[in-house]
């Protein structure tokens, strides 16, 4: 599979900048991985184990914080190394499935919140046929399907970026193993490459981001619509939680693969991995955990029999 590698590892010396603050940066993204880990751990575990919450919303949050735990267990391990010791070697092999995992969650991630939002829609705009739709099976397997995306999307780019050369610099300024800095380490035309990545990831997060745009448009014509401000707010506050992911994943995602190899920019490169690997994956144990009064419930009433029992 690896042909013409002269090049057997490569070394991740994240940026100049942050050379000065390793020493912070260790126990700050330390102190964010636990938890994160823990948070979404725990958000999942409760919906798991409880089975009131085994209904099609929350298994598609327990599905997305496993996609969150994918994401920090790939990336934080390296850029916790980096941190520590000022810079960390990985091998070729283990760069590339790094790559693979990261781009596999972030697709899933991706499909998940379409996913969810195709949920509230049937909730609130055809909720008499909610229960006939949503069933537990059409959940399994719509959750099923956006882990089959995520597994089959990176296939492509990676096979491609293992064909590559690499016989100069192996140096890699960035926290992690990640497509966009180690093209440009290739010694021969990675125009393919850049075009295979810039497609692939564009299509699926403009796709869905025009899908969740119009399913809003269609929830928001239908709340307008309600008699009383009760319901208005009550369907609100359905939509209230997803919606923030939806923005803050969107909020830079669409620009995340749209530079081209001639203009890589590391600073940009830099801002996109710590919004994907710090800002969703904390907000998401955050925003479902608090603002749903069902799974905090669930939280305490776990918590209190708990300490009761000893």
């Amino acid at each position: 599979m690896l042909h013409n590698q002269s090049v057997s590892e490569f070394v991740i010396i994240g940026f100049d900048y942050f050379t000065p603050y390793l020493e912070l940066f260790f126990p700050l993204f330390l102190c964010l991985f636990i938890f994160i880990t823990v948070g979404n751990g725990i958000v999942m575990l409760v919906i798991l184990v409880n089975s009131r919450l085994h209904k099609p919303m929350y298994l598609f949050i327990c599905a997305l914080s496993v996609a969150e735990i994918g994401i920090v267990t790939t990336v934080y391990p390296t850029m916790l190394a980096l941190f520590l010791g000022g810079k960390t070697s990985i091998s070729f092999g283990f760069c590339l499935l790094q790559m693979y995992a990261f781009d596999m969650f972030l697709v899933t991630e991706n499909f998940h919140l379409a996913v969810m939002a195709f949920d509230r829609y049937v909730a609130i705009c055809l909720a008499l046929r909610y229960h006939m739709i949503m069933t537990l099976k059409t959940s399994r397997t719509l959750i099923f399907s956006c882990w089959l995306v995520g597994f089959l999307s990176p296939l492509a780019m990676i096979l491609l970026v293992a064909q590559l050369p690499f016989c100069g610099p192996n140096e890699v300024e960035h926290i992690f193993c990640d497509a966009a800095p180690l093209l440009t380490l290739a010694c021969t035309s990675t125009n393919l490459d850049v075009t295979m990545d810039l497609t692939v990831s564009s299509v699926t997060i403009i796709l869905n981001s025009i899908f969740i745009v119009f399913i809003y448009t269609n929830i928001l014509f239908v709340i307008l619509k309600m008699r009383t401000s009760e319901e208005r707010n009550k369907a609100f506050s359905t939509c209230t939680s997803h919606l923030v992911m939806a923005c803050v994943f969107y909020g830079s995602a669409a620009f995340m693969y749209i530079q081209l190899q001639q203009s890589y920019s590391s600073e940009y490169d830099l801002a996109a991995a710590i919004h994907h690997s710090v800002l969703t994956p904390l907000l998401s144990p955050l925003v479902y955990s608090f603002r749903n009064k069902e799974i905090s419930n669930c939280l305490w009433r776990h918590i209190w029999s708990k300490r009761n029992f000893y």
